[in-house]
């Protein structure tokens, strides 16, 4: 729709105005924001830690693993932080009981779908999805284990993928579309028989779009992804590229 000319200048004016700063409390502490932050986002700007799995700073958001899920007084849902914006005047409340309860349930439901034992894993003791369980205190699964079977692709020259230790993060997926530009990685069929592929279902050695960087296995939180020939303690993933990634796009946006 064309306005005429003055109302289209006011319309102009109207797209460059900045952001409006929103006031409302995390766990009692009042707090400010821009409407296009998130929670997550200003919970961690003012110092209060919420626990994350599939976000990665540099990365987009995608809500999938609903470890950061906060309560919003008078919302009976509990919202996941990483995608819920800020309002003016909402109360948030990060670590409730029911939060923490709802978070290990969430932990409990990955170990039960796929196999984490972390023992027999090329990433124990640098894995994110381990940490986790440590810092919400997990020590039991209540639900019956399916541990589905899932196939290894060892096809590349360099690189595995353990289907069995993937949490469906999408990691991979992202920064190999939003950082690399390849879009190999992809995600295929719903619900527990969710499988990331790559291409159309080829095994990862014959991708004709995978370059070879290896940043989907640098940001894996599990095991999932690992390179060819290195030791357990070698695993340490490298995800130094990413924050210098998120600055130059904030310089972008001013």
């Amino acid at each position: 729709m064309r306005y005429p000319a003055f109302l289209q200048r006011v319309a102009d004016l109207a797209d460059v105005q900045p952001a409006r700063v929103l006031t409302f409390s995390i766990n009692g502490q009042m707090v400010s924001a821009r409407e296009d932050e998130t929670i997550l986002t200003v919970a961690r700007e003012n110092g209060i830690a919420i626990p994350t799995l599939c976000h990665l700073d540099g990365l987009s958001e995608r809500g999938a693993c609903r470890i950061c899920i906060v309560e919003i007084t008078g919302s009976p849902k509990l919202s996941p932080a990483c995608v819920t914006l800020a309002r003016q005047d909402m109360e948030v409340i990060t670590n409730s009981e029911r939060v923490m309860d709802y978070r290990r349930k969430i932990l409990e439901l990955l170990f039960a779908e796929r196999n984490h034992v972390c023992s027999v894993c090329v990433s124990n003791g640098h894995c994110d999805l381990q940490a986790l369980t440590i810092e919400l205190g997990m020590t039991h699964v209540h639900y019956e284990y399916l541990h589905s079977k899932h196939v290894v692709d060892a096809s590349h020259d360099r690189f595995s993928v353990d289907h069995n230790r993937c949490v469906l993060c999408q990691r991979c997926v992202r920064v190999c579309d939003e950082i690399e530009g390849a879009h190999t990685w992809d995600v295929m069929s719903r619900g527990y028989l969710s499988t990331v592929i790559t291409d159309l279902n080829q095994p990862w050695g014959e991708s004709s779009t995978c370059t070879g960087c290896g940043k989907c296995v640098q940001v894996c939180p599990t095991g999932a992804l690992s390179e060819k020939g290195k030791s357990i303690s070698e695993m340490t993933k490298k995800r130094q590229f990413l924050p210098y990634l998120k600055m130059m796009r904030g310089e972008e946006k001013t």
